[in-house]
């Protein structure tokens, strides 16, 4: 599987902020890499630096092997703070925003048409933008930002403010994006939708890069020490109960069930012994972790 981008090392300071502090990952064809961490993390400058936005202090970014030209046309981006030409057409937009990346003519006006017909705005084309709903003109600026059918595609926060219908439109599309062979940057902060959607992750926390790599060989590697506990009614009541355990990290609870992460020497019988003492257990069994308990550990120990 080639390698579309290669991050090593790379810093960015500014004033006596060390924004980012020596992140490394790779994405590869074929694959989405999650982009993780909390607001302020890094995350935006890291990109800023892969489209040239900044360069970095130090480290390198390599993308497409050194592809000669310049790497910022193989790239499409959106940024997490939209923008678009509010006066402009719609129709209008979309051909000038594919001519800024070298595409023009027929070919790539049967595209626009094609992309808009697909989002359900066929009907919009000669709207201007300032009319759009707000949801309607995210995706315009998405359709804008593959229309020169770029190899690397960077999304920052993409379904930020979008409604179920067109956070479903977005999914399929980065979806499609990975099955063509294409490399996927989703930057968020949200777990739950980088665990659906995420070949391989970079955590990043105050700059660094804390945890990278496959995310199924991650979670296989901490699955050992993560555990689903059913148990009466009460269990919310003996969450701070279970948190106080000494061979228990961390305790949440979701629907009325309980997911444990245990320390790595911890052994799931004496912690059975210890909850029953408190608690009317019906189920507790090893599971793999959710990509959430492995975000607030990591950060933890990273601190």
């Amino acid at each position: 599987m080639s390698v579309v981008l290669e991050v090593r090392d790379v810093t960015k300071t500014f004033g006596s902020v060390r924004a980012v502090d020596g992140v490394s990952f790779t994405v590869r064809r074929g694959t989405i890499t999650g982009l993780l961490g909390r607001n302020g993390a890094g995350k935006t400058t890291t990109i800023r630096m892969i489209t040239g936005i900044f360069f970095p202090d130090s480290g390198t970014i390599e993308l497409l092997g050194g592809k000669s030209g310049d790497p910022r046309d193989h790239i499409g981006y959106l940024p997490e703070e939209r923008g678009l030409y509010r006066q402009m057409k719609v129709v209008e937009l979309l051909g000038f925003l594919a001519e800024i990346k070298g595409r023009r003519g027929a070919d790539v006006q049967r595209d626009i048409a094609r992309w808009l017909d697909r989002f359900e705005l066929g009907e919009k084309r000669d709207s201007k933008v300032e009319e759009l709903s707000k949801g309607n003109q995210q995706k315009v600026q998405l359709i804008g930002t593959v229309l020169h059918k770029p190899d690397l595609l960077i999304l920052d926060e993409p379904f930020s403010g979008l409604d179920p219908l067109n956070q479903e439109l977005f999914r399929e599309l980065l979806l499609e994006y990975r099955q063509q062979g294409k490399g996927v940057i989703l930057s968020t902060h949200g777990m739950e939708l980088a665990e659906r959607l995420c070949d391989s992750i970079c955590l990043i926390s105050q700059g660094r890069a804390i945890l990278t790599g496959e995310l199924r060989a991650i979670k296989r590697r901490l699955g050992g020490n993560s555990y689903r506990l059913v148990g009466d009614k009460d269990i919310e009541e003996g969450l701070d109960r279970l948190r106080a355990l000494p061979e228990v990290e961390q305790a949440v609870v979701q629907d009325g069930v309980a997911k444990l992460l245990l320390r790595p020497d911890a052994d799931g019988a004496d912690v059975l012994r210890r909850i029953v003492g408190f608690l009317r257990v019906h189920e507790l069994r090893s599971e793999e972790p959710e990509l959430e308990q492995i975000f607030l550990k990591a950060v933890r120990d990273a601190a």
